[in-house]
């Protein structure tokens, strides 16, 4: 059986795919990749998620607002945030959490944020998306008062084996983007290789974090592929055991039923 794969991670209705987005969902299938969860990142974002996973079957939608949107996150955009978890085929909340490598938010208001909407995560019973940048250390000091039921999902995770462990040890999964095809460092390698199989994810983060060889170039989820292989490196295992495993728990944490493959 070919390799089959799970973008967990896919900002699906980004302008850079309106001329072509079916050409680009059909690649990504072509390519092995049996699923998509389309991430909101505000509330106009949130709700073209839930709109693309109404009309596409194998996409399924996340809605929460980006810690560099925190500024947004007002009483009625959290309560139309809340509304929009019950949505069809919604099937976490975020991207939320902590980003101090940009300033577009204070930490405060990042702070609140986020704890808001695991807070909504918690009340409709779904897994939070992380999304933590320069800031591992804190996002997961929070996430270790304030973890909701379901769990979660540290998306593109960046870190080392100690990070690993806490991030695992709190609940959540761990995802691998297009940074691990790249960095020399082997810190990033070797923590991937300490994931527990069954907490391990892939996602392309596309339009953004292209792998090695696409660097600086749109994004694609068939590229989730080569990602799958550098972590079959990382593990010393095939990019089907791969695949295989990493689809099995994105289908585990957000309750979507196995694609047929």
């Amino acid at each position: 059986m070919p390799p089959f794969f799970f973008d967990t991670h896919a900002h699906l209705m980004d302008p850079a795919y309106l001329p072509d987005l079916d050409q680009v969902l059909e690649r990504a299938r072509d390519a092995g990749v049996v699923g998509f969860v389309a991430v909101g990142f505000d509330l106009a974002s949130s709700d073209a998620a839930i709109a693309l996973a109404a009309i596409v079957p194998d996409v399924w939608a996340t809605v929460g607002i980006h810690p560099n949107r925190a500024g947004e996150a007002t009483d009625g955009a959290l309560a139309r945030l809340e509304e929009m978890a019950s949505a069809p085929r919604v099937v976490a909340i975020g991207e939320c959490g902590l980003d101090f490598f940009r300033h577009h938010a204070t930490p405060d208001q990042q702070r609140a944020a986020f704890l808001a909407q695991l807070a909504i995560a918690a009340s409709a019973k779904l897994p939070v998306v992380v999304h933590s940048r320069d800031a591992m250390s804190e996002t997961l000091d929070v996430l270790g008062g304030s973890m909701p039921t379901r769990g979660g999902v540290m998306h593109c995770f960046d870190g080392t084996t100690h990070e690993v462990t806490r991030a695992v040890a709190s609940g959540l999964h761990v995802s691998v983007a297009g940074p691990i095809t790249y960095r020399k460092d082997p810190t990033l390698a070797t923590a991937i290789a300490a994931v527990p199989a069954e907490r391990l994810l892939l996602e392309t983060d596309c339009p953004y974090l292209g792998p090695q060889g696409f660097r600086g170039q749109r994004n694609e989820p068939w590229r989730v592929s080569i990602v799958a292989e550098a972590v079959a490196r990382a593990r010393n295992v095939t990019v089907e055991e791969v695949g295989r495993v990493t689809t099995d728990a994105a289908c585990r944490l957000f309750r979507i039923e196995a694609p047929a493959r």
